[in-house]
């Protein structure tokens, strides 16, 4: 084991990273050898047990548990590990598999002291926490742990964050989106913290890494600052790499940092709230007077920036004060976990609140109504609604984990002890690697299946379909969700996506922190002209935006209204559920913290009923969770029973009202490279040659592909190269059962396995330097392909222009697709499930 381990460390160490944490068969080698070590290995063995194995429920950290479990009971000696090591060591395993043997030995004559002060530490205890409360008034062990945990112990030893820190800045100008920090054509090697690093900025700058470690080197630790930071993708992997560059290493955990300084004038929020989440302190102001290589001192308490000659060069304000409670913590789930351990510690012991912790914020009543978002927030939260700026934590309904990110949450669920889950449903997808899988992705697709259904998860199959598109088919309407993609946008209810340390902790805990945000409306109005589709009514919200001053495109001093906010939209009460997620799902491009819009009753209910027929399907084809699944049957068939949906109240009050005439929408709209803030009507880039065209990705539903077999119909091969991607299974089956495949096969179609396909950019690729018309969700630069410039529109145009191999003029875009009003109805009929066999 330890030859092995030693030539995979030295190649590690020749990419300047770390060796991988020890797996189950080496722990169990290395607990072998530390019975009879051989001389001169004694060092290295004990640091491999103490600091190179994961923690929580990892089956590598079971081992050890028993490990040392055994040598705390005397069943078995090393000479390298006394008793009371061994229980030290057990008390810095987090919470899982060593909670039990350290309970067991508090009543030990010898240990139970060291095995108390070990317990006292821990937060993640859930299994042990009711027989510590039972056995305190009897055993002294028992009430010290008790009385650690009501005081705060696991807090109050930690150091709070200073009154000042003094800085070296690495400034990225501009925009810094997740695809920098944590490239999609590398997602296989996410869970691996360390070698994915390596390849964060690589698209922006080769020297970056270079660089970091040489700001190292003046003795301070390196802030990363940028104009806007963090923007696209709810990745963790993306603040996982940079605090691999910046943050501080966290002891016993392998091969994962936490901490570290983030100042942007603009930071994106669910990287904002991944930044929380591990314990870096993000601060938004301006950075105009910042540069690399530049020395400041921070004052977090005072809210200011200086440089090395007293200089003042920014204020600023946290987001809340909680920030300083997150950063001693180490983070705001372990806050959220120790908070209620010591609340539920100190109502065993008949205490009242100690006002250890800084206060969540509560939003004054206003005495006016509610909008949808915060009734729906409300009802999870057991309340008629939540004000923006209110902390709540809402019940999570529905959880959903997609596979580039699925290891990651793995790893955090691991972490948190999880070994069952709390919220109702959590659906694990296999939608971005389905298409062309490496060896890792069908390792992964082997094993993430069965670690998900044995919690009670649903597991789908490679080739099923984009996640997105699949669990909107499991959501209820008007309940709270989360999903490890910042796409994860509920057509009915809400979702605010996270990273995959918060959507682990969601599923785990069946509930996730919330900062109530406020809300942007967006209302609609009128009738659009025959030829404009929804996915120009996407594009005209950021257009009319823009218009009104409420959105800028240049990055320094960003704009953007809808930032951080909850999107709401009313007006378009007639679309399909289906239609609806166009505009929900499209919001992240807009870096809203979620979206809903308002639906009539007769579509919701329609949904639902194609959606039971989908659930039973999967029931008699033996997808597990088989109780998951029938528990959800089960909520849909009872909503239908007594259908009700939440609305706002008439006197509502939102951050900004928009309101759209879609009369006025004349022509198409789109985003152009390399920005979907960047939209633009049609006859403003009409006749831009274009090599590649993707119609696919979750913001297609079926019509899509049968307006744009229609478009394409009867003139040959195109000469472009054609991407089709259905989005699920069922809408694959249909389209094939139509004659659609047939065809899209005869233009020269490729057609390709359901999922996320050229969306994301991780497998498949257009070839360096393609000019892309895309159907997709977002257009950051290198993405979809090596200096590819990708337009964003919609099927209908994209296929126009397939045909054309040019961006077509207005004129002829409305003759082609207006040819198609006689068949619209037919070519737009939704996949109704409760009527057509799901596969």
């Amino acid at each position: 084991m330890l030859t092995t381990y030693k030539q995979d460390a030295a190649k590690r160490q020749e990419m300047g990273i770390p060796p991988k944490p020890l797996t189950e068969m080496q722990v169990t080698a290395l607990c072998e050898r530390l019975q009879a070590p051989p001389q001169g290995e004694e060092a290295e063995l004990t640091t491999l047990l103490s600091q190179r194995v994961p923690p929580g429920v990892d089956p590598a950290a079971q081992i050890k548990a028993r490990f040392l479990t055994a040598l705390a009971q005397g069943e078995t000696t090393s000479p390298l590990i006394a008793p009371n090591e061994a229980v030290r060591l057990l008390g810095t395993m987090g919470g899982g598999y060593n909670t039990g043997a350290l309970f067991a030995l508090l009543s030990h004559k010898t240990l139970g002291e060291k095995a108390a002060e070990a317990l006292s530490r821990l937060l993640i205890v859930p299994d042990v926490f009711d027989r510590v409360v039972a056995d305190a008034p009897t055993q002294p062990t028992a009430e010290t742990v008790l009385s650690a945990w009501a005081e705060g112990l696991w807090f109050t030893e930690r150091a709070a964050l200073p009154e000042s820190l003094t800085v070296t800045i690495f400034k990225v100008e501009g925009e810094s989106n997740t695809d920098d920090f944590s490239p999609a054509s590398e997602a296989w090697s996410r869970p691996d913290i360390p070698l994915h690093a390596l390849s964060m900025l690589k698209s922006r700058d080769k020297n970056a890494l270079n660089t970091i470690e040489t700001l190292k080197t003046k003795g301070h630790p390196v802030a990363f600052v940028g104009d806007v930071v963090g923007t696209g993708s709810s990745r963790k992997s993306a603040v996982n790499s940079l605090l691999w560059h910046i943050g501080e290493e966290i002891p016993f955990v392998p091969n994962k940092r936490a901490g570290g300084v983030v100042i942007g004038g603009k930071i994106a929020p669910i990287f904002f709230n991944t930044l929380e989440d591990a314990g870096a302190l993000p601060i938004e102001c301006d950075v105009s007077a910042l540069s690399t290589g530049q020395v400041i001192t921070i004052h977090p308490y005072e809210g200011t920036l200086v440089g090395e000659d007293g200089t003042l060069l920014a204020r600023f304000a946290l987001k809340t004060e909680v920030l300083f409670d997150e950063v001693q913590a180490g983070g705001r789930i372990p806050l959220i976990i120790g908070r209620t351990l010591t609340r539920q510690a100190r109502e065993a012991k008949g205490l009242a609140d100690n006002a250890l912790f800084r206060p969540t914020p509560i939003a004054a009543e206003t005495g006016k109504g509610y909008t949808l978002a915060q009734k729906i927030v409300g009802r999870a939260c057991g309340c008629e609604g939540v004000r923006p700026g209110t902390y709540c934590e809402p019940r999570m309904t529905t959880v959903g984990s997609q596979d580039t990110t699925g290891p990651m949450t793995r790893d955090e669920l691991t972490e948190l002890a999880c070994l069952s889950f709390d919220a109702d449903l959590v659906m694990q997808s296999f939608c971005h690697t389905a298409a062309y899988p490496r060896l890792v992705d069908i390792a992964m697709h082997d094993s993430l299946p069965g670690f998900m259904e044995s919690r009670g998860g649903i597991a789908l199959k490679p080739g099923d379909g984009v996640i997105h598109s699949f669990l909107n088919r499991m959501i209820l309407p008007d309940t709270v969700g989360t999903g490890g993609d910042s796409h994860t946008r509920f057509p009915m209810g809400l979702s605010f996506p996270a990273g995959s340390g918060l959507v682990a902790f969601a599923a785990a805990m069946g509930s996730m922190p919330l900062d109530m945000p406020e809300s942007v409306l967006v209302r609609f109005t009128g009738t659009p002209k025959p030829g404009i589709t929804l996915r120009d009514i996407v594009n005209a919200i950021p257009l009319s935006a823009i218009h009104r001053g409420l959105l800028t495109v240049e990055k320094e001093g960003k704009k953007n209204i809808f930032s951080g906010r909850i999107l709401e939209m009313e007006g378009l009460d007639h679309l399909s559920v289906d239609e609806a997620f166009e505009l929900t799902d499209a919001s992240a491009e807009r870096s809203a913290a979620a979206a809903t819009i308002r639906l009539s009753e007769s579509q919701v209910s329609a949904f639902l009923r194609s959606n039971i027929a989908l659930l039973k399907e999967l029931v008699a084809k033996d997808y597990a969770t088989k109780a998951t699944l029938e528990r959800r049957i089960a909520a849909m068939e009872a909503w239908l029973a007594t259908p009700e949906l939440l609305c706002a109240d008439g006197d509502a009050e939102y951050a900004e009202v928009i309101e759209i005439d879609l009369g006025t929408l004349t022509e198409p709209i789109l985003a152009c490279p390399n920005d979907p803030d960047d939209v633009k009507p049609l006859s403003e880039v009409a006749g831009t040659q274009v090599e590649e065209v993707f119609i696919g990705s979750c913001m297609t539903h079926i019509g899509h592909f049968r307006a744009a077999a229609a478009l394409l119909d009867g003139e040959g091969e195109v000469p472009v190269r054609l991407w089709m991607t259905p989005p699920t299974m069922m809408d694959q089956a249909q389209l094939r059962r139509e004659g659609i495949y047939n065809r899209l096969g005869r233009t020269g179609a490729r057609l390709e396995v359901p999922g996320c396909s050229l969306c994301m950019g991780n497998q498949a690729r257009v070839a360096p330097g393609t000019t892309l018309l895309s159907t997709s969700t977002r257009n950051f630069p290198h993405r979809i392909g090596d200096g590819a410039n990708v337009f964003l529109g919609s099927a209908e145009l994209a296929a126009v222009t397939a045909r054309l191999g040019h961006l077509p003029d207005v004129a002829t875009y409305f003759e082609k697709v207006t040819a198609l009003a006689p068949q619209k109805k037919e070519i737009y009929r939704v996949l109704n499930l409760a009527d057509e066999p799901a596969s």
